[in-house]
C-alpha cells in the first residue's frame, strides 16, 4: 500500500485531502434509448444484491452451453470463486461456430492496415471459422499443443492474432498475449511465468508510418525465458506481407518456422472444440506488479465469457448488426474482453486498426468511422486527448453517427470528457466511462448507456450486479457525499474476476483479499472484499470518481507500468545506485514516468547515463515505459530508515506542494533537487498549466 509521512504519521494516498467539483448530469438522447439493450429501470432491480448471484444467470444465458450448470456460484474455497459450475461449453465455439447457422457471410472482423495503399480486409464468420480450425489443426500437429499448455503470442494487430487465440481456445490450451510494443525481456519474463514452450510471433509490423521489425525481439524473449530455466522449442512467425520476410534477424533452422510455409498441408482441416468445465483456464494476462514481476491474471471460459458478453452488451449496447469499433490493442485486457470475445460471442462485427491513432494525420480515425459505418466508438482518454489537440475540428467534416462511445484505462478529464461527447459524439452519443482491472476481466463501473445520465470525470455507479464500497485503512465504510477518498473495494465476486494469480496463490490472495479479510476461514463472500488498488470519491449520488492507483503503479496512457520494474531496469545501469519512478501530469497521455538516479561513488552526473537509463527501460520492459526526464541527483530524500521518499520528488517533478519534510533524514537535498529539476523544466517549456512560476 502507497503511504506517506506527514507529522510521523503515515497516511494513504485514500486519506488524502481530496477537491471534488460536482459536474453536471448529461442525459442519453431519445434515440439511444429507444434502441438500448438496457432502457427498461426493471434490469437495475433484476442485478440488485437480494438477486445475487442469481442474477447473473442472464450474462451465462448469452452463452451456448453443452451441459448446463448446477451451481451458479460456489464459495467452499473462498475467495476462489467458482462460477457456473457442472457447465460445460468451449470460447471458440461460442465465438465463431454457433454463429454460421444464421451469420455466416457477415464480417466478424473488419480488420484496416496502417498503410493506406493497402486494403482493408473483411473477415467472415464462415472465413473466421477457416482459420481459426486450420491454425488449432496446425497448433496440435506440428507444434505439439494439447489441453492445458500454455502459448504465448507476441502479436500487434493483425487479424491472424485474435485467429490463433480462437484457435488455442478450440483445443483447451492457455494463451498469453504480450503486447506487441513489449520488448523481448519483458515477453521472455512472462514466456517463464507461464511455463510456455511455443512462441508465436510476426517478422514486423506498421506504426506510425513506419515498418517495425518485431521478430527481433523473440530471440531476446526465447534467451531471457532460457536464463530463467524455461525453453522455447517452436517458434511460429506470421509473415505481414505473404512469402516476402521484412526482418533482418535471421530464422533459426529447427525452430523457427514461418505460419504460411506451413500452413498448406492443413488447409481444409477442421478439429471440433473442446467441450471443458466452465472454470477451465481460457487465458493469462500479465500486468505490471509491486514487486518488478509480472504477475498472470487467470481467466477461465465460463464465468469470464459471460461476464465479457454480458457487458458488451448492456454497456458498449452491442447488437447483432453494429459496427463496433474497439480502439485499443488486443495485448491489453481490453482488446481480449471487447474487440475479441465480447463482440463476438455476440456475433457482432468488431473492427481492428493496426497502426497509431493519427497517422498520417487526427483524420484517420473519422474517415475510417464514415468509411465503415461504425456506430460504436471506444477508445482510451490517451488517445482522445491526443486527437483534440492535433484536430479539434476534424470530427465536424466526416459523416459518421456513433449511437455509443466508451473510455478505457485510465479516469477522462471533465474537459476532455466534454470535447469527446460535443465535437466527436456530435451530442447524439451516450458516453460509458468504463472503469475495471485487467484482474476483473470487464467493467465493474460506468453507467447504462440508455438508461442512466453521464457525468464528466466519473465513471458512474457500480456496474450491473457489482457492489463497491470505499474503505479506510481500518476497514470502515466512508460515508457516500463526504468528500473523503477511500480505497475503492467490490464486496462481491462476479463472474469475470480472476480466478489466481498464475502459479501464485498466496500473491492473489495477498494482493487483493487479505487486506480487508477479517476471518480467513469464512465461505461467506461477504467476509471478501476485493481491493481494486484505485483511490476513489463516492458522491451523494452514487457515482464514483476515480483518483488513480494507491499502489506502485503508474498508469501511462492506459498502460500499467510497475514502478518496481521500472527502477530494477534502471539498475542495470553499472553507474546507478538507486533508481526512483514517479509519475508526471502530461497534457496528452494523462501520466508519464520520470526517473531519479543516485550514483555510485565516484561517477559523475553525464548525458550518456542518462541515455543509458533509457536504453535500459526500453530493453527490459519496452518503448512504451521510456521516461519523459532522467534526472541525476547528489542524493535522494529519505526517511530516517533509508525510505526513499517518493512523494517528495512526484511533488518536485509536478510543482505541487511537497508535503512536510521535516521526518527526511536529509531534508536539505529537497530543495537542491527542486532547484535542479524545475529549473531544467522551464528552461524546456515543461511547467505544467496548473503551476505558476511561484510553484
Amino acid at each position: 500500500m502507497a503511504t506517506e509521512e506527514t507529522g510521523g504519521v503515515e497516511l494513504s494516498e485514500a486519506q488524502i485531502a481530496v477537491h471534488w467539483r460536482e459536474e453536471e448530469y448529461y442525459h442519453p438522447t431519445n434515440k439511444v434509448i429507444a434502441g438500448a439493450n438496457a432502457s427498461d429501470p426493471a434490469i437495475l432491480e433484476r442485478f440488485a444484491e437480494e438477486n445475487f448471484p442469481d442474477c447473473f444467470r442472464e450474462y451465462a444465458e448469452l452463452l451456448s452451453w453443452d451441459q448446463y450448470w448446477h451451481t451458479t456460484l460456489d464459495t467452499s474455497h473462498a475467495p476462489f470463486w467458482k462460477w457456473f459450475v457442472g457447465g460445460k461449453l468451449n470460447a471458440s465455439y461460442n465465438c465463431v461456430d454457433r454463429h454460421l447457422v444464421d451469420k455466416a457471410n457477415k464480417a466478424a472482423l473488419i480488420w484496416v492496415p496502417e498503410p493506406l495503399d493497402e486494403p482493408t480486409q473483411a473477415i467472415t464468420y464462415r472465413e473466421l471459422y477457416r482459420r481459426v480450425n486450420e491454425y488449432a489443426v496446425m497448433l496440435r500437429d506440428f507444434c505439439g499443443v494439447k489441453f492445458g499448455d500454455r502459448v504465448t503470442l507476441h502479436m500487434p494487430m493483425v487479424p491472424e492474432l485474435p485467429a490463433i487465440m480462437l484457435a488455442c481456445a478450440r483445443l483447451g490450451a492457455i494463451h498469453s498475449e504480450v503486447f506487441g510494443g513489449f520488448s523481448g525481456t519483458a515477453c521472455g519474463d512472462r514466456i517463464a511465468d507461464a511455463g510456455s514452450k511455443l512462441l508465436i510471433t510476426i517478422d514486423g509490423y506498421y506504426r506510425a508510418g513506419q515498418l517495425i521489425d518485431h521478430k527481433v525481439k523473440a530471440d531476446e524473449a526465447i534467451e531471457v525465458a532460457k536464463k530463467h530455466g524455461q525453453t522455447v522449442e517452436r517458434v511460429m512467425v506470421f509473415r505481414r506481407h505473404q512469402g516476402r520476410y521484412l526482418s533482418e534477424t535471421p530464422m533459426v533452422d529447427g525452430r523457427d518456422f514461418f505460419v504460411d510455409d506451413v500452413m498448406p498441408q492443413y488447409r481444409g482441416q477442421t478439429v471440433a472444440p473442446l467441450s471443458v468445465p466452465a472454470e477451465t483456464p481460457l487465458f493469462l494476462m500479465y500486468s505490471s506488479g509491486t514487486t518488478g514481476r509480472p504477475k498472470g491474471a487467470q481467466h477461465c471460459h465460463g464465468g469470464y465469457l459471460a461476464y465479457a458478453a454480458g457487458t458488451t452488451k448492456f454497456y458498449l449496447d452491442v447488437h447483432p448488426d453494429d459496427t463496433y469499433w474497439c480502439f485499443a490493442d488486443i495485448g491489453w485486457i481490453t482488446g481480449h474482453s471487447y474487440i475479441v470475445y465480447g463482440p463476438l460471442a455476440l456475433g457482432t462485427t468488431s473492427v481492428m486498426y493496426e497502426g497509431a491513432p493519427t497517422w498520417p494525420d487526427a483524420a484517420r480515425p473519422w474517415q475510417i468511422a464514415e468509411r465503415l459505418g461504425v456506430n460504436i466508438f471506444h477508445t482510451a482518454p490517451t488517445t482522445i486527448r491526443m486527437l483534440r489537440k492535433l484536430g479539434p475540428d476534424e470530427p465536424a467534416k466526416y459523416d459518421y453517427h456513433f449511437k455509443v462511445m466508451c473510455t478505457v484505462g485510465e479516469p477522462i478529464e471533465p474537459e476532455v470528457w466534454r470535447w469527446y461527447y460535443n465535437s466527436v459524439g456530435k451530442k447524439e452519443a451516450s458516453i460509458a466511462d468504463t472503469w475495471w482491472l485487467t484482474e476483473t476481466g470487464g467493467h465493474i463501473g460506468a453507467t447504462l448507456p440508455g438508461l442512466q445520465p453521464m457525468k464528466p470525470g466519473s465513471c458512474g455507479p457500480g456496474a450491473l450486479g457489482i457492489y463497491p464500497v470505499l474503505l479506510d485503512e481500518d476497514g470502515n465504510v466512508v460515508p457516500r457525499g463526504s468528500g473523503v477518498a477511500g480505497n475503492i473495494c467490490i464486496r462481491n465476486p462476479w463472474p469475470g474476476t480472476l480466478q489466481t494469480v498464475w502459479g501464485d496463490d498466496e500473491r492473489f490472495l495477498s494482493t487483493y483479499y487479505r487486506r480487508y479479510n477479517r476471518n480467513p476461514d469464512s465461505q461467506d463472500w461477504h467476509d471478501w472484499p476485493f481491493l481494486c488498488g484505485d483511490g476513489a470519491v463516492e458522491s451523494a449520488d452514487g457515482y464514483f470518481r476515480i483518483l488513480g492507483r494507491i499502489d506502485d503503479v503508474i498508469n501511462v496512457a492506459g498502460h500499467r507500468l510497475g514502478t518496481k520494474e521500472l527502477e530494477s531496469a534502471a539498475l542495470t545501469v553499472e553507474e546507478v545506485a538507486e533508481a526512483a519512478a514517479v509519475p508526471v501530469r502530461d497534457e496528452l497521455r494523462g501520466r508519464v514516468v520520470e526517473l531519479y538516479v543516485a550514483l555510485k561513488p565516484g561517477y559523475s552526473a553525464s548525458k550518456r547515463i542518462e541515455d543509458g537509463v533509457v536504453e535500459a527501460i526500453e530493453r527490459e520492459i519496452g518503448k512504451v515505459a521510456r521516461p519523459k526526464n532522467v534526472w541525476i541527483v547528489p542524493d535522494m530524500p529519505k526517511t530516517r530508515s533509508g525510505k526513499i521518499m517518493r512523494r517528495v520528488i512526484t511533488g518536485i517533478s509536478n510543482f505541487s506542494d511537497v508535503g512536510d519534510t521535516s521526518t527526511l533524514a536529509n531534508p536539505e537535498v529537497v530543495e537542491e533537487v527542486r532547484q535542479q529539476v524545475q529549473t531544467a523544466k522551464r528552461e524546456r517549456g515543461e511547467v505544467p498549466v496548473e503551476a505558476g512560476e511561484g510553484s
